[in-house]
């Protein structure tokens, strides 16, 4: 059943990753559930070919698999999906139409809580409405295949509902992708119980991508701008794992919903995810030594992340500009020894790689906007590196989730910076100082983030239409922050117009970063314009050769 799911999918990636809000060519949704699909499936065969597991065992593994194969966005909640499945049902040597259908309701919770703020009208409404209907109709049949296409018509209804729930899906005309691809699995699980023949062959799902929804989450961006700082009731987003010890845990026994329960008392926005001996708490709380004091009791903690969310809502509306700590000086050659600090970073193209590299970076990840790493690559980044900390910059919004996973499955504390793009994981590394403290580290860093304006120049791989008007496939697209300000026909003309909007409000240094299909006369007219418009502003220029982006911008 979990192989034809796999083959359905696979055979859908085009069109899953089809279904985008905006039309540049860099989204990847049905290519990301697929791979992380793909991980999971390879487990599974691996549990099955040993012999003599039970269908829990099973479950377990392809949820192993999951996790660790899991990228971007929609393939870490395709994952948390499964993970919960997998621990409803572990002990489980076979399964009845009831307890399938309770596995992907615990499923839907498992998800929901890995997701700090859900969103309806994504694949989260379509898992959570779909097994709804499956656990109602488990109560009147014993036949799995009936049950299941009761969840797979309530994931066709919700999934069509998802534009009434997200108004940018609205104005695309699409439905979700995360959902669709959702909705495939489960046309592959309804195929296989009613005896359809499905071959199976996962075949490599590196195909032509697009970008995930990205308007969807646009909007969040100035969210904050829209409260007053006072408003923030509890003001320090916590952030710690608990080992947990044998001896401490004999004393006061370890209960998941119990600490879920009391955990709350000191705040709101509460996520717990317990894994075998692992457990990872984030919190906003007034007090957050009560929080850790409370957890100690059941175990050793680390990763400990505490950060002032009043001051960082300052920091955004203020909007101010910021100081550059001196870069850092060129690694040396990876040695053994242990080191204070470790970076990763994530970028697409030689030059950008080289930069990063050039700023104390000892791991650079190839990927972005045409393919977001696996967890399982930014772990052996991680491990590879021999730091007693390691920083993550995803330098894209779809990797942001991804790399948040690897802090339970190494052993060193992580801090994942939340970089968007490029150009804020370049000013996160100007502000990087390793004589420092990790926690003032981060702090630095995230100032530097925040005082930053990034825009990149694509192409519209489709007819599509947004806010300002109508785009036709071809046609330029200046996007800033994630939203397109301007559409043209002519490359240098729209990407002066981007320039001149992120001027707007003044700036004192500009720095290009030109793709690998970028002509040195085109950079020379981008250049010439802003000499002659803006003589002020400084400006920087360096060969990103990164793909599908004519030009990356940092305005600051």
């Amino acid at each position: 059943m979990i192989r034809a799911g796999a083959e359905r999918l696979n055979g859908n990636v085009d069109s899953v990753n089809a279904l985008n809000v905006f039309p540049v060519p860099d989204g990847d949704t049905g290519t990301n559930m697929n791979l992380t699909l793909t991980s999971g499936v390879k487990e599974l065969e691996k549990k099955a070919a040993a012999g003599s597991a039970h269908v829990g065992q099973l479950a377990e593994a392809f949820s192993k698999g999951l996790l660790m194969g899991a990228r971007g966005n929609s393939g870490v909640i395709l994952s948390q999906l499964f993970r919960g499945f997998g621990k409803g049902v572990a002990h489980e040597e076979s399964l009845t139409p009831r307890q399938f259908v309770d596995g992907l309701k615990r499923g839907v919770e498992t998800a929901y809580k890995a997701v700090i703020k859900p969103v309806e009208g994504t694949v989260l409404t379509v898992a959570r409405e779909a097994a709804d209907k499956g656990v109602s109709r488990a109560r009147q049949t014993d036949d799995v295949a009936v049950v299941m296409e009761a969840v797979l018509e309530e994931a066709r209804v919700s999934l069509n509902k998802t534009p009434t729930l997200l108004p940018v899906l609205a104005q695309a005309n699409v439905v979700d992708a995360g959902g669709q691809g959702l909705l495939l699995i489960y046309e592959g699980f309804y195929a296989a119980l009613t005896g359809e023949e499905i071959s199976y062959s996962v075949i490599d799902a590196t195909r032509t991508p697009d970008l995930e929804t990205l308007g969807r989450i646009a909007h969040e961006q100035n969210a904050q701008a829209h409260f007053d700082t006072s408003e923030i009731e509890h003001g320090y987003c916590t952030e710690f794992m608990v080992k947990l010890t044998g001896e401490k845990v004999r004393k006061n026994p370890f209960d998941e919903e119990q600490f879920r329960a009391d955990m709350g008392r000191f705040g709101d926005s509460l996520l717990v995810v317990a894994d075998d001996d692992l457990v990872k708490v984030h919190i906003h709380a007034e007090h957050p030594g009560e929080t850790l004091t409370f957890a100690q009791r059941f175990g050793d903690l680390t990763g400990i992340k505490i950060e002032n969310m009043r001051e960082q809502h300052t920091t955004i509306l203020e909007q101010g500009g910021r100081a550059h700590a001196a870069p850092a000086a060129v690694a040396p050659e990876a040695s053994r020894s242990i080191k204070p600090f470790g970076i990763v970073a994530v970028a697409a193209g030689d030059g950008i790689a080289d930069i990063f590299s050039s700023l104390a970076v000892d791991e650079v990840i190839q990927g972005g906007q045409t393919m977001n790493p696996s967890t399982e690559e930014l772990v052996q980044a991680v491990k590879r590196i021999h730091a007693n900390h390691v920083f993550i910059l995803p330098n894209n919004k779809n990797i942001i989730l991804t790399a948040e996973q690897v802090a339970d499955l190494v052993e060193v504390p992580v801090t994942v910076l939340p970089t968007r793009t490029i150009p804020q994981g370049l000013a996160a590394l100007l502000a990087f100082n390793e004589e420092s403290e990790a926690e003032e580290n981060r702090e630095r860093m995230m100032e530097s983030v925040h005082g930053v304006r990034s825009g990149e120049v694509t192409y519209a791989v489709r007819d599509s239409k947004y806010e300002g008007g109508t785009i036709k496939e071809g046609d330029f697209l200046g996007i800033q922050e994630g939203k397109i300000q301007t559409v043209g026909d002519n490359l240098i003309e729209t990407s002066q117009h981007l320039l001149a909007q992120m001027l707007s409000d003044g700036a004192d240094v500009v720095t290009i970063l030109y793709g690998k299909d970028v002509t040195d006369s085109q950079v020379k007219a981008l250049t010439d314009f802003l000499k002659q418009r803006h003589p002020e502003v400084e400006c920087e220029v360096h060969d990103g050769g990164q793909p599908l982006y004519f030009f990356l911008f940092s305005v600051e």
